[in-house]
């Protein structure tokens, strides 16, 4: 056989010197040239990461994606999934090796530190060559949240951009007090909801809780830009770009005030600090009624698949994007990419490409997922397989590139998504949406300003104690420990930002 395989080689290479002899050696290079290119594939690493397990058919997935990318950029990818509870140490380690990286995930609240380190490449140059798409997928206002030093460093992901607040009701007293969801607009509509119920159930009701064990009521109804720590915040959204420290303001003493009140006439729980009790427990038990969250399109049903309760919504507060919700999930090109225009290429189809991002987000088709008859975008589970059986599962959506391109799981809102891109386009915008501030000049007066914050809020924001007596404590203690230093080094920082991207 080797023999033979031998000849027929020698015959072809004659061959092809005889054609070369006959002036035909141009032609035959021409034919050879996509033959060889075809082969050469660009590979890639995408590093992101995963919650749980790696799903046990991720490398069927892996492989399906690969055919396309082979075809339409010439490319090959490698999914390398880090556990989220080590992945700041083992992407540190891959950067501080020189660890092969071409596309890697990225959050904002590291993501100034890394682009300082310079371990980012800026994109602007390769998006314009390779990354239209991403661009026209996410909206040219949204890509420049992330311009550092009149460069961008990331794409966030296309997915909800902006947020909103609200009240989260059990649909089952709703309609047990007749309550109009649509007439509450602000908190004192809140509270007299919360009074009607609390009248009616008894005083085993203490009617609102917080959206989450550990956090205060005021993480869950927002009406400023917190510039990403409250450490110095952008009332309004605006405020003509004047930073104060909200701890100060009568806004703040008014809602401690308003807390304090709900706390003391039993409508929130008097451990509200401290317990561990989730929001959906307290409201199967009967003790609680509503919670206030930060909400969203389709917000209700998710929240119905995590607790079994059917739930309203009421909006208090209306979308708006800042810095920190844009930037919440984003892709970069690490600087130890040696190919960042094949990566930029593959990044562009996990915003463009459909089949892509579902292979991604859902699988194979007909193995993972079937389609549901009468929808073009509605999947179920194949007959005999459900969530916990399926071989393949990664429930990030959110993450990979472009979710509005995603199917939407029977049970789902079938127009989830372009109720989102509604959402997004209709919310308002930050004056400082893209700001990004840098705390290294003022970092001891910083950790020692959240230190007291940590110390004050929960039992501030719970109504725990009186602010009469504790927010001038509050107060003097943050200006003890240089909260005006880093309020004026965030305005500096605004300032320069301000005059260097034009926002008046």
């Amino acid at each position: 056989m080797k023999k033979s395989f031998a000849r027929l080689s020698t015959m072809l290479l004659s061959a092809v010197i005889l054609l070369s002899a006959c002036g035909g050696g141009k032609a035959a290079d021409q034919d050879n040239e996509p033959a060889s290119e075809q082969k050469a594939l660009t590979e890639l690493t995408v590093v992101l990461p995963v919650a749980g397990s790696i799903p046990k058919d991720m490398q069927q997935v892996e492989d399906a994606i690969n055919k396309i990318a082979a075809e339409k950029i010439q490319a090959k990818v490698k999914f390398e999934h880090i556990s989220v509870g080590d992945w700041e140490q083992q992407t540190n380690l891959m950067f501080a090796s020189g660890e092969k990286m071409d596309l890697l995930y990225l959050s904002g609240y590291n993501f100034s530190n890394i682009v300082a380190k310079g371990q980012l490449k800026p994109l602007d140059q390769l998006l314009e060559q390779h990354g239209q798409g991403i661009a026209d997928a996410l909206g040219k206002d949204y890509l420049q949240a992330t311009r550092i030093g009149g460069e961008i460093y990331g794409t966030p992901t296309v997915r909800d951009l902006a947020a909103s607040y609200g009240l989260t009701m059990s649909k089952d007293l709703v309609d047990k007090y007749k309550i109009d969801v649509a007439s509450i607009k602000t908190l004192d509509d809140v509270e007299a909801v919360l009074r009607k119920v609390k009248e009616g159930e008894g005083p085993t009701m203490t009617p609102l809780v917080t959206g989450a064990a550990g956090q205060s009521f005021r993480e869950n109804y927002v009406n400023y830009d917190s510039l990403n720590d409250t450490i110095g915040v952008l009332p309004s959204y605006d405020n003509g770009l004047k930073i104060v420290n909200y701890y100060e303001t009568k806004e703040y003493a008014g809602f401690v005030n308003k807390i304090r009140g709900w706390y003391q006439d039993g409508l929130i729980p008097q451990d509200m600090a401290t317990t561990q009790a989730t929001r959906f427990d307290m409201i199967k038990a009967g003790k609680a009624f509503a919670y206030m969250a930060m909400q969203k399109p389709g917000f209700a049903e998710s929240e119905k698949k995590l607790s079994g309760l059917e739930l309203v919504t009421a909006e208090l507060v209306p979308p708006v994007a800042t810095t920190s919700t844009v930037t919440g999930a984003m892709w970069g090109i690490p600087v130890n990419s040696e190919t960042p225009e094949k990566a930029m290429e593959f990044l562009n189809l996990m915003y463009t490409d459909k089949d892509i991002v579902n292979l991604y987000d859902w699988g194979i088709e007909g193995t993972h997922y079937v389609k549901v008859d009468g929808f073009d975008n509605v999947i179920d589970y194949p007959e005999g397989v459900d969530y916990n059986s399926v071989g393949y599962k990664m429930p990030l959506g959110w993450l990979f590139g472009n979710q509005f391109l995603s199917y939407v799981i029977n049970g789902d809102d079938p127009e989830i998504w372009s109720k989102m891109d509604e959402f997004n386009k209709s919310s308002k915008r930050s004056k400082a949406m893209g700001f990004l501030f840098d705390a290294s000049p003022v970092k001891t007066e910083y950790a020692a300003v959240s230190n007291v914050i940590t110390q004050y809020k929960m039992p501030l924001e719970t109504g725990s104690v009186d602010p009469e007596q504790i927010l001038p404590e509050f107060i003097s203690k943050l200006k003890s420990v240089g909260i005006d230093k880093i309020i004026a080094e965030k305005q500096k920082q605004l300032d320069e930002w301000a005059k260097t991207n034009g926002v008046k």
